[in-house]
Parts: C-alpha cells; sequence; structure tokens
C-alpha cells in the first residue's frame, strides 16, 4: 500500500504505476522497495489494549446517579478513554456505592 505524496490519500495499482485514488497523481512503482514493505504476516501482535479502570487513579468523583435498578448511589469515579477504532473519547463510569460500570452515552 502507498499514500500518495501530494493529497496523502490512499493510491491504486494500474500496471507500472502507483496513481492517486483523489487526486490521479502518477508515481512510477519500484519493485525492489515494494519487496520489502511489511506484511500482516510480518507484523507482530502486542496483544489486547489495556482496560480502563475508573476505579484506580486519581480518585476523582463526579455528581452521576448509577443506573443500577438495585443502587441509589449519585457518584461515580470516572475516566476518559480512546473510543478503539474511533476518533473521539468515552467517558468511562463506576458507581462508588456498588460498583457497577457503564459509559456515557
Amino acid at each position: 500500500m502507498r499514500f500518495c505524496d501530494e493529497c496523502g490519500s490512499m493510491m491504486r495499482t494500474e500496471g507500472d504505476t502507483w496513481v492517486c485514488r483523489s487526486c490521479e497523481n502518477e508515481e512510477p512503482r519500484d519493485s525492489r522497495a515494494e519487496s520489502s514493505m511489511t506484511t500482516r504476516d510480518g507484523q507482530r501482535d502486542d496483544g489486547a489494549p489495556d482496560v480502563a479502570d475508573a476505579t484506580q487513579g486519581s480518585g476523582e468523583t463526579m455528581r452521576e446517579p448509577c443506573p443500577a435498578d438495585d443502587c441509589d448511589g449519585d457518584r461515580a469515579h470516572y475516566e476518559m478513554m480512546p473510543k478503539p477504532g474511533g476518533s473521539y473519547e468515552v467517558r468511562l463510569f463506576t458507581c462508588v456505592e456498588c460498583g457497577h460500570k457503564w459509559r456515557e452515552s
């Protein structure tokens, strides 16, 4: 896979040329450089990412009613975590009273 030097979009191959999908910029293919590109088989797996535990860390809480049916707690620990594969964060809560966990919707 190659990305366009002009606009950064992904390029496709057409014979001996790389062609940009967006701006139609063309670049010659280099078979030696392409043979050294890493494939998925050559990548290492670092395992699953760490999961946040909102009860750890700074100990900060905020007023947030617990959604558990059998809990009247109104304070929760919270932590901001990047959404996997996304471009925004999600807030994770843990009830101070019962330990119930949920995320902001």
